[in-house]
């Protein structure tokens, strides 16, 4: 076992945490590390019998499980090639990237696969449900024949009992092709990121290395979808690396299903995208501190230390009452919110990554991290602005380093757009980075509009104040016709608290527009707005995908 590659770091893992529970489905069942070394042990056999070779693609769709987990890990230490799909992807889209991947296997929920042109996918030879691990598809009898006595099969390959020293896993290269993530981004199609097994090894070492409060058989609440990098990396694989208990949610969790499961796992570490501690914020705390004596005390300097103390405690209580830090990524946290956390003193910091790097680029611990940053440049990557003045003068952030991605699969055209001449990763993002390292993003910068005076406009910043009114979920802030647009979603339950009918929205919202001018400068001030009835179509990471309504 090399502990200096990814496979070492997660085989020495389940021999050392043995006896230890691995992961747990939300209302369903636990694996021991023991269990699921069982359970690759069998998938291997079942992947030899399919005829599948090391460096073939085996795609996973399904929503979060134990089971996403363990065929994910299987298919590494086989030496397969994993196809990450989220589950939320269209029919059409499913097909089309098990297709454009050459994948020869599936792991499935039976609810998604029920729904595909399953003739349409000529090169898929085997099916595997992720609901149980049985065959929905298959070219031959030797799996079948395998699958339906497997529990027979295994007590007879080891008849003197299972040990961790009969674990077998492929020995990778650096360079070697691990995962193919297919991202939705905010501004193009899907796109295969090819990314290395250096990368999932490199951002496993910096978590295992800096998340220094993380202790074998702590809880970890999987909320993030796997089939994304950032939950992948930090609630999965670091999770696994460290002997930590993985408990699932296999959807999309409210609120209140989030506290109930944070009371009872008690969380040290919780990983998050800022439309989560948004909602819990402005629904869970925000109300209170607007009403009665808690708004008036708040007001006296003595006293509102007293009452931010209080606040403090009941957001950690919220979070299980254990929580060392609170670490968000995967898109720009609300300016009021952050302000509000940094008032309170409480233990969050904001990270930075894209798909591309595996996802991290960068990270500061919570004491350390400066508001509105993404915290400094991680281990083994580097970063530059491409600015003359990096830090003052808004420039593209780009990176290099060993998170950072082959490619994208079969698109060279793509990857070359997306790379320098000298070899560094073009991100699409806008910031600056200050004398000590730490980077503050400014936009994207496809979506930067230019002023009719010269002015960089950034989009996002526009959002951020929309935003901060209680009555709107969200924003886009776009460009017609040289003018500026903002598209809202309002809040329909906060205006009918309000007592604002349906037929007054036109002149709520005129004034509105008037108030928020007034805070925005003369050359960023927006000239309309439409109202909209649904939210937006949102990407894995739940960013909204802004080029489907430029």
């Amino acid at each position: 076992m090399d502990e200096n590659t990814f496979l070492g770091i997660i085989e020495r893992s389940i021999h050392q945490y043995w006896d230890m529970p691995a992961m747990t489905d939300y209302e369903g069942t636990t694996f021991y590390y023991k269990d699921f070394a069982k359970e690759i042990d069998k998938l291997h056999d079942y992947f030899k019998a399919a005829g599948i070779k090391p460096g073939d693609k085996i795609s996973l769709a399904g929503r979060n499980s134990a089971r996403w987990a363990i065929s994910f890990f299987a298919t590494l230490s086989y030496g397969a090639v994993v196809v990450s799909i989220l589950h939320e992807f269209d029919k059409d889209s499913i097909k089309y990237i098990i297709n454009h991947s050459d994948s020869i296997a599936l792991f499935v929920d039976e609810s998604i696969w029920e729904n595909l042109d399953q003739d349409g996918m000529p090169e898929l030879k085997t099916v595997f449900s992720l609901d149980h691990y049985s065959l929905l598809q298959t070219s031959g009898d030797e799996i079948s024949n395998l699958v339906i006595h497997s529990d027979t099969i295994f007590a007879e390959k080891y008849k003197n009992g299972f040990s961790a020293n009969d674990l077998f896993f492929h020995t990778e290269e650096s360079e070697e092709l691990a995962v193919i993530n297919y991202t939705s981004g905010t501004t193009s199609n899907p796109k295969g990121v090819m990314i290395p097994y250096r990368s999932l090894w490199s951002n496993t070492r910096f978590a295992n290395d800096n998340l220094h409060f993380v202790s074998p058989g702590d809880g970890i609440v999987c909320m993030l979808p796997m089939a994304h990098t950032y939950g992948l990396a930090f609630e999965i694989l670091n999770s696994i690396s460290m002997g930590c208990h993985i408990y699932f949610l296999s959807k999309v969790p409210s609120p209140k299903i989030l506290i109930d499961m944070f009371a009872k796992v008690k969380p040290r570490l919780v990983l998050a995208v800022p439309l989560i501690i948004e909602k819990i914020v402005m629904k869970n705390v925000f109300p209170k501190l607007q009403k009665g004596a808690v708004s008036v005390l708040i007001k006296i300097p003595v006293l509102n230390a007293i009452v931010y103390n209080k606040v403090r405690k009941s957001l950690i209580e919220l979070f299980g009452g254990e929580i060392i830090e609170l670490v968000i990524g995967g898109a720009a946290l609300n300016q009021e919110v952050e302000s509000f956390l940094r008032k309170i003193n409480f233990p969050y910091t904001v990270g930075y990554g894209m798909t591309e790097c595996g996802p991290l680029i960068s990270y500061a611990w919570w004491e350390d991290f400066k508001q509105k940053s993404v915290g400094v440049v991680v281990d083994r990557m580097q970063v530059r602005i491409d600015s003359d003045d990096p830090e003052n003068k808004v420039g593209e952030i780009q990176v290099k380093g060993t998170n950072v991605m082959l490619g994208y699969y079969k698109n060279e055209e793509a990857t070359n757009e997306t790379t320098t001449e000298d070899g560094w990763l073009k991100t699409g993002d806008l910031g600056v980075i200050d004398r000590d390292g730490y980077i503050f993003i400014r936009g994207r910068n496809k979506n930067m509009i230019l002023g009719a005076s010269g002015q960089n406009i950034y989009p996002e910043e526009i959002e951020d104040r929309i935003n901060n009114y209680p009555y709107i979920i969200e924003s886009l802030a776009i460009e017609r016709e040289g003018k500026i647009v903002a598209l809202i979603v309002p809040d329909i339950d906060v205006l009918n608290h309000m007592k604002i009918k349906k037929e007054s929205y036109p002149a709520f919202f005129d004034n509105w527009l008037k108030d928020i001018n007034s805070k925005l400068p003369a050359y960023s001030r927006i000239s309309s707005y439409q109202i909209r009835d649904e939210e937006f179509e949102k990407t894995p990471k739940r960013s909204i995908k802004r080029y489907k309504y430029q």
